[in-house]
């Protein structure tokens, strides 16, 4: 298995910037793995709800998590604060793969990269639903 190549700031179209708690950090002074992902999660579901594409409590389609991975670069640690790098790296007809970034605040070069697929299901069925049009067009803003 080869190691991926870390991605740059320019390969992602939205950014949030996370304050990394003390609780993120485990016994040996850096940012916990399972952190990341919290981070990755946060980004994505604060893009869809900023856009009007995720209606936690009420929305027809909801998003769910079958596929996540992630590479380490550097590590990071509290305090300081991270930028989280959001693209869509595969649209599919019912699912979106992201591509993400962490990014030490200032920094060029990732810390950690990885990606994340929600396939959109309905709410009562749990079985795929087609992305609404309305949807395909904001996701596209992220390729």
């Amino acid at each position: 298995m080869s190691r991926p190549t870390p991605h740059g700031r320019g390969h992602y179209r939205h950014f949030i910037t996370i304050a990394t708690r003390w609780a993120d950090n485990d016994v040996y002074g850096h940012v916990n793995n399972t952190v990341y992902y919290h981070w990755f999660d946060t980004a994505v579901n604060q893009w869809l709800v900023a856009q009007g594409l995720l209606d936690i409590a009420h929305g027809d389609q909801i998003g769910l998590v079958v596929e996540t991975g992630c590479s380490y670069f550097t590590p990071l640690s509290f305090p300081g604060d991270v930028d989280v790098g959001l693209a869509v790296q595969r649209l599919g007809i019912s699912s979106v793969t992201y591509r993400l970034g962490i990014f030490a605040a200032g920094s060029s070069e990732p810390s950690a990269q990885g990606q994340f697929t929600h396939v959109y299901v309905d709410r009562e069925n749990r079985r795929p639903a087609a992305l609404p049009d309305a949807w395909r067009k904001l996701l596209e803003t992220l390729t």
